[in-house]
């Protein structure tokens, strides 16, 4: 066999470098163009078939003997965005990621797809480069960061739920996808094993490379980078997709078409190429009958017009997969067609209701509670009861009372929007609930879980309408300590709906006498003093619980977060402003905390085989030793050994001056890439209750119960809340549904977590392209060799800022120690003058320019001039 032939074996996985097709992704820049000498050989040898280019997938009987055996791996699939060769899975012990390289070896899986993996032979194995050239492995993964450990809120006050952490907080997630943080913060320290082996090479053969003093010029002999020859700890596994067990991705994509380059070609007359944004999905054969008439002899028009593709098919023996063109959604840029590709992306659902469902709801309006189902209720409407939610919310699903008691103790309640009451099992209503299992909360509305008569109206605990909840009521001292807890059906009215600006102003203003127009309007039944007087409690009461919270060991990451203000008309982004989670927010947090910590006891002391509970892991291993090692190379004196010990660390080794917030805002970010996801379970399918617990809350129970009208894991929990008060029937769902529930809930959590953060990228592209160029303070976050990573500090996101951008006579890199630097040599803005350095390092305070490039929704960070005094 020659050596082009051994280069596109479908055998020969290594590395893409070793295949003589260049996959017609949209981040490549040909088609599949086999080498000369690859053409001659294949048209002898394979003349009237087409050679395969992928792998047939195993059988689903070898898949299945092969994991029990421990022969194959399964997990979820991530691409890097930025280099779309690269893929990883999660090492089921927690180690370094698994590497798969390559299109090839990545048989046509897709991003976030569950996929079975065989490694390959250990001389295929990545060698870990010690420069930091190319440390860009395991955090290029979108991890989730669950909302139990995050102050944070959506980037806008259009939808409820934004601003509470954590039931009604959207959990925000720390992206690396974005800024592609590499590995550099957190070098291994392999150099002198490298060099010692280069010295033993360095006779045979010529070192090249910069930094990469373990690659030689030599084909015979032991190669210096023979991973034969390496410890594992300077490896990274490496193995090919042999089998997709679940297809995650939604196999939509958003992107443009184009003519095929070949006209006389057959393919010409009956296809187009759709080249996806996402440079993750491949390109695919689309039908010209499903292009506009006037594509084929006015193609132009169409250059800057975005469409939707559905992946149909992908066959062994194709660079292209086939597609299948869904719609026209319209110009690329423009706010309304790149939200609807995003969501069609993402497989969110925001069709209209079907009637079946529709029908499952009241049909006489307006709506009165039953008299029958009064009598089954604790009537709590005569209470000082009111809702804490944004200014614009309109699915306001939890409200809050604090009575005093006689002996000096409070009657502290939380009451839930009674959903399940109206969305019954089985019914046509559930099932588009438990398929959508969350509202999708963008910058400009929000995709509802439930029919808006439902989420804005006969849910909605709205001031002065009787509503049916689900409560939860303690009797609590004034320190916070529970002495009491009932569970029950009710029914309340609220008296007003305070915002969190109405409520923080009460808190920053306690002796101050509201006058009416103040505030929304209050029921007669109580007076604003009565109002003003609960809130103050609650707020002192909720200091004492978050300070025993922290004290009991629990972990809180407060991210920066975009809030926008849009013009009213257009619906554009006119402004932009870092949310402040504030006292009025932390006072609904710790009681929605402790409804769902309390309502988690409950279910899984009745329901031990039927709980729906919700998890976090521990953060993994191989990352959280990674960040270890940085914070001791830069002199960080951080204990990692519980989320209470980081937390306290992250908390008090910082000063309050401007750098040392900054930097507390790195770490925070950086802290955040080792953590796991939080997950909805079940409780009867995971045998060891030490399992079920909650890192970041450092709880052994915990579930989500006050959302219901957002979140359908809540509506499964009110729903075993209620059977376990024996006031109604058991829940039908067996222990197998409830986990396949929950993993769909996880899904789709993930999935409009996604979505959420992808609309806050378009409106702040979209603001930079409308309002730029923007000046901010960033601070550096990673060092790479022709680059850096900072956290532009005014708007909260991260950019890579190149080197090659800059008007720099040269720049170096550098490590002082363990430390990447690199120095920067800016030209002279006069002849006369001379060149002015710059060093770059982590923590480097820096100022940037954000400035929109010209291609829709891109925009770049340049370094401003340092001063030269």
């Amino acid at each position: 066999m020659n050596n082009s032939d051994s280069r596109i074996s479908p055998r020969q996985l290594g590395t893409p470098r070793d295949n003589t097709y260049g996959f017609l992704f949209a981040g490549g820049s040909c088609a599949a163009v086999p080498t000369s000498g690859d053409r001659k050989n294949r048209n002898k040898s394979t003349r009237g078939r087409k050679k395969s280019i992928f792998e047939a997938y195993m059988s689903k009987e070898d898949v299945s003997a092969g994991l029990k055996r421990g022969e194959l791996i399964q997990g979820p699939l991530r691409i890097n965005p930025k280099k779309y060769h690269e893929a990883f899975i999660p090492s089921p012990d927690g180690t370094r990621d698994i590497f798969i390289d390559g299109v090839v070896a990545r048989n046509r899986a897709l991003n976030g797809d569950i996929v079975v993996v065989k490694l390959l032979p250990k001389e295929q194995w990545k060698v870990i480069k010690p420069d930091g050239s190319d440390k860009e492995t395991e955090t290029t993964h979108e991890s989730d960061v669950p909302e139990d450990m995050l102050g944070t809120c959506i980037p806008q006050e259009t939808a409820k739920g934004d601003a509470k952490s954590p039931d009604v907080i959207i959990e925000a997630q720390f992206d690396d996808d974005d800024t592609e943080h590499g590995q550099d913060y957190f070098q291994d320290t392999l150099t002198d094993h490298i060099k010692k082996l280069s010295l033993d090479a360095g006779e045979k053969g010529k070192t090249v490379g910069i930094g990469n003093v373990h690659r030689t010029k030599q084909d015979d002999g032991p190669k210096v980078n023979d991973p034969r020859l390496l410890p594992d700890n300077c490896l990274q596994r490496t193995a090919k997709v042999v089998y997709i067990l679940e297809k995650k991705h939604s196999r939509a994509a958003t992107g443009f078409i184009k003519l095929l380059a070949d006209k006389n070609s057959e393919l010409f007359r009956r296809c187009a190429m759709f080249s996806p944004v996402d440079h993750r999905v491949p390109r695919a054969y689309v039908s010209l009958a499903d292009c506009p008439p006037d594509f084929v002899t006015r193609p132009e028009d169409y250059s800057n017009t975005l469409f939707i593709c559905r992946i149909v098919d992908w066959k062994e023996d194709s660079n292209f997969a086939t597609g299948q063109l869904a719609k026209s959604l319209g110009q690329a840029g423009e706010i309304e067609p790149e939200t609807e590709g995003i969501l069609m992306e993402y497989g969110v659902d925001f069709s209209d209701f079907s009637p079946e469902a529709l029908e499952c709801l009241p049909q006489s309006l307006p709506w009165v509670i039953p008299s029958g189902e009064l009598a089954k209720r604790r009537d709590l409407r005569k209470e000082c009861i009111f809702t804490i939610d944004p200014s614009t919310a309109k699915d306001l699903d939890d409200a809050l009372s604090c009575k005093q008691l006689s002996d000096g103790n409070f009657e502290v309640g939380v009451h839930i929007a009674d959903v399940s009451y109206f969305v019954l099992e089985e019914t046509a209503l559930d099932k588009v609930a438990s398929q959508r299992a969350t509202s999708v909360y963008l910058v400009q509305k929000v995709i509802p879980m439930l029919p808006r008569l439902l989420c804005e109206e006969l849910c909605s605990l709205n001031p002065m309408q009787d509503r049916l909840t689900f409560s939860v009521m303690w009797k609590v001292t004034p320190e916070g300590k529970i002495l009491d807890e009932w569970f029950g059906r009710t029914i309340i009215c609220s008296c007003v709906k305070l915002s969190y600006d109405h409520a923080q102003t009460m808190i920053d203003n306690p002796g101050k006498m509201f006058l009416p127009e103040e505030l929304p309007p209050v029921s007669p039944q109580h007076s604003i003093a009565e109002i003003q007087q609960a809130v103050l409690n609650l707020h002192q009461i909720a200091q004492h619980l978050r300070k025993q919270r922290f004290i009991d060991g629990a972990l809180r990451l407060d991210q920066l977060k975009l809030s926008f203000t849009l013009d009213q008309e257009s619906g554009m982004p006119q402004g932009c402003y870092i949310y402040q989670y504030r006292d009025s927010n932390k006072l609904v947090e710790e009681f929605m905390l402790l409804a769902n910590m309390a309502v988690a006891h409950q279910i899984y002391r009745s329901f031990p085989e039927q709980a729906l509970l919700r998890r976090h892991p521990p953060p993994q291993t191989k990352l959280l030793k990674d960040l270890m090692e940085f914070c001791n190379q830069v002199g960080l004196d951080i204990d990692f050994s519980s989320a209470g010990t980081l937390h306290k660390s992250l908390n008090e080794t910082f000063g309050a001056d401007k750098y040392s917030e900054a930097r507390k805002e790195v770490l925070t970010n950086m802290f955040s890439r080792p953590m796991q996801m939080a997950l909805y379970f079940c409780t009867g399918v995971l045998a060891d209750e030490i399992l079920f617990r909650h890192y970041a809350l450092n709880v052994p129970f915990y579930t989500h119960f006050t959302s219901p009208i957002r979140r359908y894991a809540d509506i499964i929990v009110h729903r075993l809340l209620s059977a376990s008060l024996s006031v109604s029937s058991p829940i039908k769902m067996e222990k197998e549904a409830i986990q396949r529930q929950a993993d769909h809930c996880n899904d789709r959590k993930m999935a409009s977590k996604r979505v959420q953060e992808l609309s806050a990228d378009l409106f702040f592209a979209v603001f930079v392209r409308e309002c730029g160029p923007l000046e901010s303070e960033a601070m550096v976050m990673g060092v790479l060799n022709e680059a850096f990573d900072v956290l532009v500090l005014k708007f909260g996101v991260q950019k890579r800022v190149y080197c090659n951008a800059l008007p720099l006579l040269g720049f170096h890199f550098q490590k002082v120690g363990k430390k990447p630097e690199l120095t920067l040599m800016w030209e002279p803005e006069k002849p006369e003058q001379e060149s002015v350095p710059q060093v770059i390092t982590i923590f480097t305070l820096v100022e940037v320019v954000l400035t929109s490039d010209g291609v829709p929704l891109k925009y770049n960070a340049l370094l401003k001039r340092p001063s030269s005094e």
